[in-house]
């Protein structure tokens, strides 16, 4: 561990604090300034600040697939260009360098204090539309990336002394299918990283420069030693986690086996996780990059071990993260395409990470949480009838279930692994005053969490409508034969499902697992999300938590017998039939 410098603590705290409220601004801004839905509705971006060395400092409430992987995007910057200035911008995308998957553009601004580089304010947003061959931005099935068809800026300047740089913009304008949505996207992105220069300016001719240049190290130390005092709290171990991936478009009929080697060494205060035993590259776009392979780690270790640390890369110091070269969760090689390297396999390595920790014994890890991109959560595209004009965006109408853990039951707006519950659900009434769809159904599924101690969280089931001749949905579910599994005794949650009704005949059709569907006029299709894995065992639920589900329909009268043991009778529990089914179900054991 590094020496621990001299910094005055209270100092310490409050420019933490500043750095989380900047990142926080940050958002704010371009949350409330972004024109797409999956920017400024569901929330699909990230704001974050680096240091001059490429050190992610403050995150705030930032995607942990966006950020946990942020440093190598500014070292491509200071790689690429060794005249770096003030008022300077650079859009970056590359998923062969250090970025996530083409559909998230990121804005670097470095930012400078009396002539000297030392941090860059990072926004990274998911963009309705980067120039893909086809109407989505998670081209799953895309063979390569120039089947995939998306613009790749490997961080290029896109402005020069605070004014755009045309040539660059041009070519977005001619490639997206949204110009006018993508500038504005793009207008925000800067606009919130034009926000941090300004507040860190503010806070230099506060403390100085070289207060915060210093506060930097002794944050870093700081996180650290909270780090490896965490790690030092739990037993030496060797976990090994495991699952895999449905079948897909170029992953054969097995679809992809994933796994993982986590060694926790308390006494070292560090965990190491190694990913370079899985598949090599695969034929389609689920491959991840650095970042996201990087993050997906992070962010399953975080949320297995019992402690609240600092997302910061004083915490990562402590945190070994092994890659391959070639690897479909590892480092990518050229041409295969990323394009879906931020949600698929990225989700099932948090998953198999954070259920990994619950090998340690009760109260560590948790189970694993829904995933899969239903037609709920797709990319919608067309033309709208009603004023003419051409659409495209991801609408995130329907959440799945979050995972149980040791103290809470699973989020039903969970989202994805990924992005730990922090990306938002659409607002309906936002969605069909924007595009011609109708939601006609919004709810949650009863008995589709799994069970445990801690139940999993719900499915969502919608049920949408076109309002013009045809919508297209590209879309993608996933989990169908690996649902997401519980611990410790927990049961794994309910299976995603999908399928297309005629409105006046009731008529239903299946649809493929993966693909697109045009949305006829007359049709509807209903969409049901996979649920969260329980944690514990069920038999071993608070009886009045099993009452309440029971109330509130999360689960059935049948569930609560069959699943946790609950005897109702007369719209209450028997407490004398429970305890003795319990009983003779654990003595059956």
């Amino acid at each position: 561990m590094t020496v621990a410098r001299e910094f005055d603590p209270v100092k310490l705290s409050v420019l933490a604090n500043a750095f989380d409220g900047i990142v926080r601004e940050m958002t704010n801004g371009l949350l409330r300034s972004a024109r797409s839905s999956v920017i400024n509705t569901a929330r699909d971006f990230s704001c974050a600040v680096l240091t001059a060395d490429n050190q992610l400092l403050a995150a705030a409430e930032g995607v942990p697939v966006h950020v946990f992987g942020a440093g190598p995007l500014g070292e491509d910057m200071v790689e690429l260009h060794d005249d770096i200035r003030e008022g300077d911008a650079f859009l970056h995308n590359d998923p062969y360098r250090g970025n996530s998957h083409a559909a998230d553009h990121c804005i670097l601004v470095p930012i400078f204090v009396e002539g000297r580089h030392v941090f860059t304010a990072v926004t990274k947003a998911h963009q309705a539309d980067c120039g893909n061959s086809l109407p989505t931005t998670f081209y799953a099935t895309a063979r390569d990336v120039y089947e995939e068809g998306a613009l790749i800026f490997p961080c290029v300047r896109v402005q020069r002394d605070y004014t755009d740089i045309d040539d660059i913009v041009r070519m977005c304008r001619s490639r997206i299918r949204v110009p006018d949505q993508w500038y504005g996207d793009y207008l925000a992105s800067v606009g919130a990283s034009r926000i941090a220069e300004r507040r860190i300016h503010e806070l230099a001719e506060k403390f100085g420069v070289d207060d915060l240049v210093d506060f930097v190290d002794a944050w870093f130390d700081y996180s650290e030693r909270l780090a490896a005092s965490a790690i030092a709290t739990l037993p030496e171990y060797e976990l090994h986690g495991w699952t895999a991936h449905d079948p897909f478009p170029g992953t054969g009929p097995d679809g992809v086996p994933l796994q993982a080697t986590i060694k926790v060494k308390p006494a070292q205060g560090s965990i190491s996780i190694d990913l370079r035993d899985n598949p090599d590259n695969l034929p389609n776009g689920l491959n991840l990059t650095r970042a996201t392979a990087t993050g997906a780690a992070l962010a399953g270790i975080l949320s297995g071990i019992p402690e609240n640390l600092p997302s910061n890369a004083g915490t990562f110091r402590r945190i070994e993260v092994l890659l391959r070269d070639g690897c479909a969760v590892g480092v990518p090689k050229h041409p295969f395409s990323c394009s879906s390297g931020t949600t698929n396999l990225a989700d099932r390595i948090v998953n198999l990470v954070q259920a990994a920790f619950s090998q340690i014994g009760d109260g560590y890890g948790t189970a694993e949480g829904a995933a899969g991109q239903a037609p709920a959560k797709s990319v919608i595209s067309g033309t709208d009838e009603r004023n003419g004009n051409a659409y495209v965006n991801q609408i995130l109408v329907g959440g799945v279930g979050g995972p149980a853990t040791p103290y809470v039951d699973g989020w039903p707006t969970y989202q994805r692994p990924v992005c730990g519950a922090l990306l938002y659900h659409d607002s309906v009434e936002v969605d069909e005053q924007r595009y011609p769809i109708l939601i006609r159904e919004r709810m949650l599924v009863t008995d589709s969490g799994g069970a445990g101690r801690l139940r999993g969280g719900l499915a969502t089931r919608v049920t949408i409508e076109p309002r013009v001749d045809a919508v297209t949905l590209t879309y993608g579910i996933e989990g169908k034969l690996n649902p997401p599994k519980g611990v410790r005794g927990g049961q794994g949650g309910a299976v995603p499902d999908a399928w297309v009704e005629d409105i006046d005949t009731g008529r239903r059709r299946e649809i493929p697992i993966v693909g697109r569907y045009d949305l006829r006029r007359g049709e509807k299709i209903v969409s049901i999300t996979p649920g969260g894995g329980g944690y514990g065992d069920p038999l071993q639920r608070d009886v009045a938590a099993v009452l309440d589900d029971l109330r509130e329909c999360r689960i059935s009268s049948q569930a609560a017998l069959t699943d946790y043991g609950v005897v109702i009778a007369d719209g209450g529990v028997d407490q004398e039939a429970t305890v003795k089914t319990r009983r003779e179900r654990l003595t059956a054991r």
